[in-house]
């Protein structure tokens, strides 16, 4: 049986009831590496919250092996690419990873080691996606 990270879902879940959570995670990330802001500097940070409100729960599925977010996914990993419309460099994903970690210790009252490892799990596997595709 594999592995769907159902429990990722609902460790989301309860961050986004916070209503902050997105606009935390930016927060921690702009100031995560100085090259970070510069990459945002044309967002549009509405449409941005939307989107990222979107990609967090597809890299979940993803990561369960979820074959629905497989367009969602390629679309995400092409945007991001080196020729794509917000690339980003493969060495700045740790520090996403990291600063969304931050966020959700922040904003999930059950947050613990074990559910921590479990979100590394799953960013690592959709982190590694968007790296192969750079």
């Amino acid at each position: 049986m594999s592995d769907t990270f159902d429990d990722l879902q609902t460790s989301y879940g309860r961050c986004l009831q916070h209503g902050k959570f997105i606009a935390r995670f930016y927060e921690i990330f702009m100031a995560s590496h100085p090259d970070v802001p510069e990459l945002f500097k044309d967002t549009d940070f509405s449409k941005q919250h939307v989107a990222l409100r979107r990609g967090i729960s597809a890299a979940i599925a993803h990561a369960g092996g979820s074959t629905l977010t497989k367009r969602t996914m390629e679309q995400m990993a092409c945007a991001h690419s080196r020729g794509g419309r917000a690339p980003v460099p493969p060495a700045l994903y740790p520090y996403w990873t990291q600063s969304l970690l931050v966020a959700i210790r922040e904003h999930d009252p059950e947050f613990d080691v074990a559910l921590e490892q479990r979100w590394r799990k799953a960013l690592d596997h959709t982190m590694a996606h968007f790296i192969s595709h750079y």
